[in-house]
Parts: structure tokens; sequence; C-alpha cells
């Protein structure tokens, strides 16, 4: 049990990555089979790390917009387009990211490094001659939404909305959850979770966010994101700002096992903040 907890205290010291990032490079799914246009950029992260990720052309010729995908902790883009890629028969631009050490991307990963590369992305992506660098986008889903809130309020590029999918308010709070799974760390999370930085507090910085449309999206049923670790989140956003519970729904389900209601809802919040404020000459009946 001694060694237990000094091997749990050494990876919470070495800052925890085992509780957050779980990447791999196995190819879990090939897109030519979607028989969209696509392509496969590789670019330098703000420290040079060269990093990965998948474009995928909007049907629609200008596309309406770009959605940049933050995508969860797990896997790589491969095993992660699957929720995102689908907007692109809607009109939109897709494309989804590989932090450092997911996939082909270079590195290992850390919530330091990933908001690098989530800058970087944002960059890029805008920087693109096919993106209208003033119709940018951001969906992010789990951790990557945690990401993407802290790479945003430090980025340039002018995001015109933002949707965050089982999303969690603390990176403490999760660490303690995950922590409760392993014998060696359940009796000491409460301690160990006090050394895992907090600079990166959703719920602190995501009020430090532009005043763009905010929507929120979590499953009732959500094992690993509970909805309560959620809710504080968007309780601390200021609006505007939307939250959509899906009773039923478990952690990322929105777009895959709900897909028939929430996709198109969701192509619809993006369509509506790209859309020019009507004026209220053109409000009135």
């Amino acid at each position: 049990m001694k060694k237990a907890a000094l091997l749990a205290l050494a990876a919470a010291l070495s800052g925890c990555t085992w509780v957050f990032f779980f990447p791999d490079a196995r190819i879990y799914d090939r897109p030519e089979r979607l028989g969209l246009a696509f392509d496969t950029p590789t670019f330098p992260s703000l420290d040079g790390t060269r990093i990965t990720g998948i474009f995928f052309s909007s049907h629609a010729k200008p596309a309406k917009g770009t959605v940049i995908h933050f995508h969860g902790n797990g896997a790589n883009i491969t095993g992660q387009w699957g929720f995102s890629y689908w907007l692109a028969e809607y009109g939109y631009n897709v494309f989804v990211l590989d932090y450092r050490g997911y996939g082909a991307s270079e590195g290992s990963p850390s919530a330091r490094g990933a908001v690098k590369d989530g800058l970087a992305a944002l960059n890029y992506v805008s920087s693109r001659p096919d993106v209208d660098p003033k119709k940018i986008l951001v969906f992010g889903q789990s951790l990557g939404a945690a990401i993407a809130v802290a790479s945003l309020i430090q980025s340039t590029v002018a995001v015109r909305a933002m949707a965050l999918e089982s999303a969690f308010s603390s990176y403490r709070g999760i660490a303690r959850d995950r922590m409760s799974l392993f014998w060696p760390t359940r009796w000491l999370k409460w301690p160990l979770s006090l050394i895992i930085s907090d600079k990166y507090n959703p719920t602190r910085l995501v009020k430090k966010l532009p005043r763009v449309p905010l929507l929120f999206i979590h499953g009732g049923a959500d094992g690993i994101i509970p909805l309560a670790e959620g809710l504080p989140l968007y309780q601390a956003a200021f609006p505007p700002k939307e939250l959509w519970i899906i009773p039923e729904g478990n952690h990322v389900e929105a777009f895959t096992e709900f897909g028939g209601e929430y996709r198109p809802k969701l192509a619809k919040f993006f369509a509506e903040a790209l859309s020019p404020p009507r004026s209220p000459a053109a409000a009135r009946p």
C-alpha cells in the first residue's frame, strides 16, 4: 500500500496525465468511405511541435462557416471525427484537431500543450484560403471543451459561436472522480487533486470568453461526466447561452445516439449565430 501510494503521488506530481489523456495511434475509421472532400494537414503548434488534423470541406460552396472540433480525451481523430463530419452535409467546413501525443501528432499530451495546440489550430484554420475567417465556430467535447475554452480566451481569432458537449467544470473534480476508480488513489484523491494545476479551470475561464452565443449540451445519464459536474460551467457563463439536457443521454451521445434530433438543431444554432442581427424595424410585424 505504501508503494502504491508513492506511485500514485509520483503520477500526480508528473501532471496526472493518466487521469485526463488517453491517446493512441490506432486507425479506427477511414474518411474515404464518407465520400467527402478532405485533407489531413500538419502544422506547427506554438512551441514548434508538429500536430495534425483532418479538414472536411463543405458540400456547399461557399461554406456557411467553418467548425473547429476539439475532441475528447480518447483515441485520436480517426475515432473522433464521427461526432462532427456530418456538419459538412449541412454546409459547414469541419476541422478536427489531434492534440500532441494523439494519432500522428508529435509530443506527449499535457493540458498546457493542448492549449498551445488549440491556439495553433485556430490560427491555422482561420488562415486557410478556403475558410472565411469571419465565420469560425467551435465545437468542444468533454476534455476538448475545457481545452477549447482555455484556447479561445487567449486567441485573437474571432469566433462566432461555441457549442460544448459533456463539458466538466473542474479539472480537480474530474481527477477525484477518476482517482475514485482505482484503489491505490481512492483514499488519496483529495490531497492528490490539490496538486493538479487550477490554471485552466473551465468555470473560471468561461467567464472570460467573448460574448458570443454559447451552447451547453449534456446527457442526463452521463456516466463519465455527470450532469452535476457540468451544470456549474453553464451557470458560470455569461449570456447569450443555451442549455440542452438529453434526459436519457450518456457521454457525448447527442450527435450519435440522438443524432436524428440534435444534428439539425446544432446546425441551426450555428446558422443563427452566423446570421446578421435583425434590426428593430425588421423585427416589427
